[in-house]
């Protein structure tokens, strides 16, 4: 790989952990760091922390709602990005209509159960559908996710559902991008679908599209080698 700095951005109330197998499986293939998004609501903000903090040129790869972030660097920055990996995310605005209402009522629904009840009664009911049925009794995953929510506040929450729902359109980012990228997501995704990687990986000239075999939202802790194997060889790619 090239001497460029690898990016890697968390998703919702996740921090460095949720890339633990990554960093230590990819120690020896790039210069690591990881995006932090502290109280920042805007996808906008959360991306231009990231170009202010690490200079030159950068291989950015977001899960989740860091994935979307990881498209705000691209509108910012398209100089800078030498690689794109998208992992369990979306590149479309918030839906019109019933389907954006619904997805609204949803994310305030957690975030009341979080003021209501706590971070760990709201992780514990979030993680339900974010995890492949399998994984639900693997405790040691669970209590990993939901570890990460109760070292965040209600505020982080907060501010990172308003950042989501007020996401911009960024599909029309991605056939200009002719930098090596991966589109990756699990394959029972109930969050952010098959179809909608599919659609991206076709969006972008140089991409390649991984779907892991049982496997949720939390990709990279539920199939930490699988999707190591895969991120090693889009780093190879990188020039």
């Amino acid at each position: 790989m090239s001497a460029c700095t690898l990016v890697l951005i968390p998703g919702l109330m996740c921090d460095a952990a949720v890339w633990q197998p990554q960093q230590q499986r990819l120690a020896s293939l790039a210069r690591i760091e990881i995006a932090e998004h502290g109280l920042a609501s805007d996808l906008g903000v959360m991306a231009q922390q990231i170009l202010d903090a690490y200079p030159g040129p950068l291989a950015v790869a977001g899960h989740s709602m860091g994935g979307r972030v990881a498209l705000e660097v691209v509108r910012q920055a398209p100089q800078r990005v030498r690689a794109l990996a998208l992992l369990d995310t979306g590149c479309h605005a918030l839906g019109a209509g019933p389907a954006g209402e619904r997805e609204r009522t949803s994310r305030m629904g957690v975030l009341a159960q979080a003021r209501r009840a706590g971070l760990r009664a709201a992780a514990t009911n979030w993680l339900q559908g974010m995890v492949h049925p399998s994984r639900l009794k693997d405790q040691a995953l669970c209590d990993s996710i939901i570890a990460m929510w109760e070292r965040r506040s209600v505020e982080h929450l907060a501010a990172q559902m308003q950042a989501l729902l007020g996401r911009p359109e960024a599909a029309h980012l991605l056939p200009g991008l002719a930098v090596p990228a991966l589109v990756l997501c699990g394959a029972e995704d109930l969050s952010a679908p098959v179809q909608q990687h599919m659609e991206m990986a076709g969006l972008l000239p140089q991409s390649d599209y991984v779907q892991v075999a049982e496997c949720g939202h939390m990709c990279t802790l539920e199939r930490g080698d699988e999707v190591n194997t895969a991120m090693a060889m889009w780093l190879s790619r990188v020039t």
